[in-house]
């Protein structure tokens, strides 16, 4: 929206220049609708049915919750290696549990406790004790996959009747769904973990759009030293981030059990670099102080549906989809290194109309 300024007798409209989160945000928006819509021409079968994209999220809810926290923490400069390992640890514990008389909210409990334990430990040696994030997130990774490891070592599938009929229930759309060879419809499906996974997005969005605390992240995220020139603890900022991303790794990881039914020690393998992948391709860059929740749930969609053509190109050997995965990442690294240098080249000169 314009701004009426006068200038020289006459009102002209001067337009705020767009900042770097929200151009890349509308990049990622663009380049994921792109692929999508060119994969149901070029592609169709499922992409031509919203199920295709429903699944999309259902297969990704865990990620998507486990993102939004990581986004947090590289906003702020700082990254966090743990994530995927807490989840792994929290879908085999509550799994464990629930097979032993737990109910789902005592599970659900476990959860939460878990990932703020991880992101207590983790706040406190990073911001507080200045700690390299890297090093101590690395051994948050270790200590997860570890005890889960000796919570147990043999996979664990969840046979508690009160969980089975919350992982089986979804929220069905009839007219969003087709219909099946012998002539029946099949209704579209979203599982409730997407629900949770569509509330954690907004709520981190109003964090970071309206809160004082969210406006702190990118501040600290900037530069640090200016952040403390405008009266900003610096170190409690920090805190909170790695805090915010520990809980949201733990209720990623009931999310990911509500998806599986199952608790595994390779549970969530890779999901720490994935989430990195998705928060990039989403516009959050790693030097901190950009980035949007919006363009991490964007990135998300836009990693599965570059993994959807390739196994619909009958690529199915996995390190096929590990390929793309990382031309695509260094191609959208490249792409917001020249969209941002060309901005930094003009200035920050305002447009008159």
């Amino acid at each position: 929206m314009g701004i009426l300024k006068k200038t020289d007798g006459r009102l002209s409209s001067r337009r705020e220049p767009i900042t770097d989160t929200r151009l890349l945000l509308t990049v990622t928006i663009y380049i994921f609708f792109a692929m999508y819509i060119m994969s149901i021409f070029v592609w169709g079968g499922g992409f031509r049915r919203p199920q295709q994209l429903f699944d999309m999220l259902n297969n990704n809810a865990s990620l998507i919750v486990v993102a939004c926290g990581l986004t947090i923490v590289m906003i702020t400069g700082g990254i966090d290696i743990s994530v995927g390992g807490i989840t792994a640890l929290v879908a085999m514990t509550c799994a464990v549990h629930l097979d032993n008389g737990g109910t789902v909210w005592s599970a659900l409990a476990i959860s939460l406790g878990i990932g703020l334990a991880f992101g207590l430990v983790h706040a406190t040696l990073i911001a507080y004790m200045e700690i390299q994030p890297f090093i101590v997130t690395l051994a948050g990774m270790f200590f997860a996959r570890g005890m889960t490891t000796v919570v147990s070592v043999n996979p664990h599938t969840v046979e508690n009747a009160q969980f089975l009929a919350l992982k089986e229930s979804a929220i069905q759309i009839p007219f969003l769904g087709h219909t099946a060879n012998n002539g029946n419809l099949i209704p579209a499906k979203i599982e409730y973990g997407v629900i949770i996974a569509l509330i954690v997005v907004a709520v981190v969005f109003i964090l970071l759009r309206w809160a004082r605390l969210g406006r702190n992240f990118y501040a600290v995220g900037g530069n640090n030293q200016s952040a403390l020139m405008l009266g900003i603890n610096v170190k409690r900022t920090k805190f909170f981030g790695y805090l915010i991303s520990g809980l949201l790794s733990g209720i990623g990881g009931f999310v990911f059990l509500m998806h599986t039914g199952a608790g595994n020690a390779a549970n969530a393998t890779g999901a720490e670099m994935n989430a990195i992948a998705c928060a990039i391709i989403g516009g959050t860059l790693l030097t901190g102080g950009v980035g949007s929740v919006i363009g991490t749930f964007f990135g998300v969609l836009t990693l599965t549906t570059i993994k959807s053509i390739v196994i619909a190109s009958g690529l199915n050997e996995p390190w096929w989809q590990s390929i793309t995965t990382g031309a695509m990442l260094c191609f959208f690294i490249l792409l917001q290194s020249v969209i941002l240098s060309g901005r930094g080249q003009k200035g920050s000169t305002e447009q008159i109309e």
